[in-house]
């Protein structure tokens, strides 16, 4: 592989504190024989991030916000100070192996029209987690959601995880826990769109990407453990709810839906959200689930109508 140069890598952090240090050591194994420079926002962490941060960790450089700006708009803060050819966005909770820099980095290298790359992610006990996914349509988000995916064998699901993941393949997105990106992709298109405070940043991202005309690459000869929820788990009882999770993600979907589809597309998310969540409330009677899991699926629908209302039908975000 060539000389590089830098290798800048973002990492955005909020109440993770205790991942920090194995996923620093994980990164300067894989380092050798590199330059790496890491950029760290904090994003408003209620922990010791801070802290941990400035004194264990004096070799990233820190920026610390008064608030939470969410994930995409807090690595869009760091863009000014990129130097080198290629940029990683790393999770907090994502853990390289010893070899997923250098093999990354060299097929970037090899291949000039990769613009973006993935790698197989594992979560904590080996199980091969969605790695290498379509673009989310009103349609396939609907099948997904009501799992009446098994009887459209030929719709595109988001995670399709029949397929052999040994294998190089260009795909739609890759998850950005580990985001791969060539700096001319960044010079040309930027990063995130701000508008989405969490989820949906890298499937816009790369949306944008393959338009231009850039590959997006799932690369499976190394991985990467990712766990996952740890920022979630942070917000207690929120989170154990799933309300504002919840709502956040149903926010950025009608966003993204919006934009790429247009007023004809959150109409048909809104018909196909209101047939799924009366098909599942009709199921759990029908299964005796029980109120519990009735009570969840008319909240849903009651979230994504307040959400519909409160960004005027996908134009404007509330954060």
């Amino acid at each position: 592989m060539k000389n590089i140069g830098v290798l800048d890598i973002l990492i955005v952090n909020y109440n993770t504190a205790n991942l920090l240090a194995p996923m620093f050591a994980a990164c300067e194994r894989a380092a050798q024989g590199l330059q790496v420079r890491y950029w760290v926002v904090d994003n408003a962490s209620r922990d010791e991030s801070v802290a941990v941060l400035r004194s264990q960790f004096p070799f990233a450089r820190l920026e610390v916000n008064a608030e939470n700006v969410g994930f995409g708009r807090a690595n869009n803060q760091l863009l000014r100070h990129v130097q080198g050819d290629y940029v990683l966005l790393l999770n907090t909770d994502a853990f390289v192996q010893p070899e997923t820099l250098q093999r990354t980095l060299a097929y970037m290298d090899a291949h000039p029209l990769c613009g973006v790359l993935g790698v197989k992610l594992l979560g904590r006990d080996g199980a091969l987690q969605p790695s290498c996914r379509y673009f989310p349509t009103p349609w396939n988000v609907f099948l997904s959601r009501t799992g009446l995916g098994r009887f459209f064998l030929q719709s595109r699901m988001v995670d399709d995880m029949t397929w052999d993941h040994a294998s190089v393949r260009e795909c739609d997105w890759v998850p950005g826990c580990y985001y791969l990106v060539r700096r001319q992709v960044l010079d040309q298109l930027g990063l995130f769109d701000p508008r989405y405070f969490l989820y949906y940043e890298e499937v816009d991202h790369c949306r944008r990407v393959k338009k231009a005309g850039w590959q997006v690459v799932y690369y499976p000869h190394t991985s990467v453990v990712h766990i996952g929820g740890e920022s979630a788990k942070s917000e207690g009882e929120i989170s154990a709810t799933g309300k504002q999770l919840s709502a956040l993600q149903i926010e950025s979907e009608i966003l993204y839906f919006r934009k790429f589809f247009g007023i004809s597309g959150i109409v048909k998310h809104f018909i196909f959200t209101t047939i799924g969540d009366f098909y599942l409330c009709l199921k759990s009677l029908l299964t005796c689930r029980g109120r519990p899991a009735l009570t969840q699926y008319i909240k849903h629908w009651l979230l994504t109508r307040h959400s519909l209302r409160k960004t005027a039908w996908g134009k404007y975000p509330t954060r």
